[in-house]
């Protein structure tokens, strides 16, 4: 006879596969990494709840700065060569500012027991993921959160006046571009180590 938490654990980790599935089918799902979500989907005792690979974007953001007033402008979740950026960069935005962002990936990883929530931690610690703790703690129910530490932020333009010039968005650019193949190297290693601890 299954406990109570039990059946919890196993229709909250249904129920995100298949919310995974359907966002490989659509493409909507990251490509790099929907080789160590499907494999997480395919343990018994652990599931992705959401994720995002990391990715380089331009913001729209409002005269107040926020999160509820910015816009994706452009994103890209690759290395971005400087004619796309310069030409997505010239392109009208919507709101008082366009930032550049470099932002890492996000994890998240859920699963039935404290013991496997260390786990992950483990693995986490072994591949040098800095930032990784567990957000949710409940019978049945544990959430751990990965976060890369590949980031670069800055604002470019404000209305049409841009802020800085082409030769110092090349270098950063540049720096961008290292900086996600890294972040992306990183979720290999991770992956790797995840395929041998984690059943």
């Amino acid at each position: 006879m299954k406990t109570k938490a039990e059946t919890r654990f196993e229709m909250i980790k249904e129920r995100h596969k298949k919310t995974f599935l359907k966002a490989v089918k659509e493409e909507k799902a990251d490509k790099q990494m929907i080789s160590l979500c499907s494999y997480i989907s395919k343990t018994k005792n652990y599931f992705t709840s959401s994720s995002c690979a990391g990715r380089i974007i331009l913001l729209d953001v409002g005269k107040q700065g926020n999160k509820r007033e910015a816009a994706f402008h452009s994103k890209w979740h690759k290395k971005v060569r400087f004619d796309e950026l310069i030409k997505e960069i010239n392109r009208k935005q919507k709101e008082e500012e366009l930032w550049f962002k470099l932002d890492p990936f996000i994890l998240h990883l859920g699963t039935d027991s404290m013991e496997n929530a260390k786990k992950i931690l483990k693995a986490t610690k072994e591949t040098g993921i800095r930032r990784a703790g567990i957000m949710v703690a409940e019978e049945g129910k544990f959430i751990v959160e990965l976060i890369g530490t590949q980031t670069i932020a800055f604002p470019v333009k404000i209305k049409e006046k841009m802020l800085v010039d082409e030769e110092y968005l090349k270098t950063v650019l540049e720096k961008a571009n290292k900086k996600l193949e890294k972040n992306y190297n990183q979720l290999k290693e991770f992956e790797k180590i995840i395929r041998k601890e984690l059943k």
